[in-house]
């Protein structure tokens, strides 16, 4: 991960603890990070988590892999280098998130285990809850769905360094919570994951 680079800094602690936050958000914030093959159902699973959140009256908002490329991170491209200071930065983000009482949802590729244990520790590190969902996906289901065309695009070499075709995806070993949407529906899948949040008592 990225080197501190400016010496002549202070952090500045505040006076809100988290106790305040708690009572005052009714719940405690957490980052659930989905990560996957592209067209795995990340994004699908994502936006319909949010939504049955928000009805119900949690505190939460979802960080979306194209999404943040468009914004924060349009100075990245798909190198190595490139993909770990993607998530890197997202990592920041979704700590910040879930540190002030949200439920961050973030919803990367996110395909190297070292950049996904480096926001596990970033978590750790400032006591914010963290969780990762693996949203598996068979190779040969996700080029099936392709639903943005990209994996053509890759197998006729128009994409170089795609993940899962010519560069890789590292599956994770220690998920939080392991979804397998080639077997199993949408609103399953969303079923589970509503049942994990619940799981881990969030609410005040």
């Amino acid at each position: 991960m990225a080197e501190q680079v400016a010496t002549n800094i202070t952090f500045h602690e505040g006076t809100v603890s988290a106790e305040e936050r708690l009572a005052n958000m009714g719940q405690k914030g957490a980052t659930l990070w989905f990560t996957g093959l592209s067209g795995s159902g990340k994004s699908t699973i994502a936006v319909a988590v949010e939504q049955v959140l928000l009805n119900r009256g949690n505190h939460a908002y979802r960080l979306d892999g194209d999404n943040i490329r468009m914004g924060l991170n349009k100075n990245l491209g798909f190198s190595p280098e490139d993909r770990t200071e993607n998530i890197r930065r997202i990592g920041e983000v979704s700590k910040l998130f879930a540190d002030a009482g949200v439920i961050s949802i973030a919803s990367f590729i996110s395909p190297y285990a070292e950049d996904r244990d480096a926001v596990r520790a970033l978590h750790a590190e400032n006591d914010v809850p963290y969780f990762e969902c693996y949203i598996d996906c068979s190779l040969e289901a996700a080029e099936e769905r392709d639903p943005k065309g990209l994996y053509k695009k890759a197998r006729a070499g128009e994409i170089k360094g795609f993940t899962g075709i010519d560069a890789p995806y590292e599956e994770p070993t220690d998920a939080a919570l392991h979804l397998k949407t080639h077997e199993d529906d949408l609103q399953t899948c969303v079923a589970k994951v509503i049942e994990f949040i619940d799981a881990q008592n969030l609410n005040a």
